[in-house]
């Protein structure tokens, strides 16, 4: 049985005007609070501002009536390296201290192309100074020429501050960053910083700076010179970095050729081939554009 309309409520004819009102050139922008207000200023009530939003939420006509700011989206950055010292990711992870609440501050510049550790820092604080110290520290010792290098790095305070920036572009570098809340747009410092975590040896805490400077010395000696990088072929990063490669590559081939040369039948996949480092190592590969067959 349906429900006798309240004598209370609005007639039909009542509620169109007022949609009528509320939908006009005059308040179509306005809250349905502030449509009330006005109305009431003039001398004028027609209902209360809470059965305006009934109405329009029966019309499915409830959203947001004023027009909204909104940030442009983020550039997605896409950057390639197809040769060392063209693009360094860069990034800072904390090393606990000997008491809750202590860290030391690790600062790491990384080659994309050769994953080679080119530079790094130890500090007890996060800051833009030391950031620019070991920028122009680390472009000074590889010769980077101008206008040859990008430099990625996240949005923290120390990346996005405008002295580094300026730094940057009186170096002749570029300067590129993650998108806002995307994990993913840094890598290649992520990975490494994983890897140094992931070490047999690495402490539950560095009992003091000179502790946690002494063991990344140590480390940044294996990874950037005995590490066999599994995305390099098994190279050190520094054996690519330095432009070895391709006669490590021989002299490995040349040995594989050899015990296939004794035993093909244990090369189940047939004579070996010779490997090559990538030619090119991307942060961000743009997707193919699928071609459209013409059906006319």
């Amino acid at each position: 049985k349906a429900k006798p309309p309240s004598p209370r409520g609005l007639t039909t004819l009542e509620q169109e005007t007022i949609l009528g009102l509320l939908n006009s050139e005059r308040f179509q922008d306005h809250a349905p609070r502030q449509v009330y207000a006005t109305l009431l200023d003039e001398g004028i009530y027609v209902c209360h501002w809470s059965s305006m939003y009934r109405m329009l939420a029966e019309k499915q006509q409830l959203s947001e009536r004023r027009n909204q700011l909104c940030h442009p989206p983020a550039v997605k950055p896409a950057l390639v390296a197809r040769a060392p010292n063209q693009v360094w990711s860069w990034d800072i992870t904390k090393l606990l201290g000997p008491t809750k609440h202590t860290f030391y501050y690790l600062y790491v510049i990384l080659d994309v192309y050769s994953r080679y550790a080119s530079g790094w820092l130890l500090a007890e604080r996060e800051c833009e100074e030391l950031a620019k110290q070991l920028v122009r520290e680390t472009c000074a010792k590889q010769n980077i020429p101008l206008g040859q290098l990008t430099l990625h790095a996240d949005r923290g305070s120390a990346m996005t501050a405008q002295p580094l920036a300026l730094l940057l572009s009186d170096l002749g570098v570029t300067k590129s960053h993650s998108r806002p809340r995307v994990a993913n747009d840094n890598p290649y410092s992520e990975a490494q910083f994983k890897t140094m975590k992931y070490r047999p040896d690495y402490p539950e805490f560095f009992a003091s700076l000179p502790h946690a400077r002494a063991w990344a010395q140590g480390f940044f000696q294996w990874y950037n010179h005995e590490h066999k990088h599994s995305a390099l072929h098994l190279l050190t990063p520094a054996v690519v970095h330095y432009g070895h490669a391709p006669s490590v590559l021989r002299a490995r081939h040349a040995v594989r050729q050899q015990a296939y040369a004794a035993h093909p039948e244990r090369f189940v996949k047939g004579p070996p081939a010779l490997e090559n480092v990538p030619p090119e190592v991307w942060i961000n590969r743009p997707q193919p554009v699928l071609a459209v067959a013409d059906l006319h």
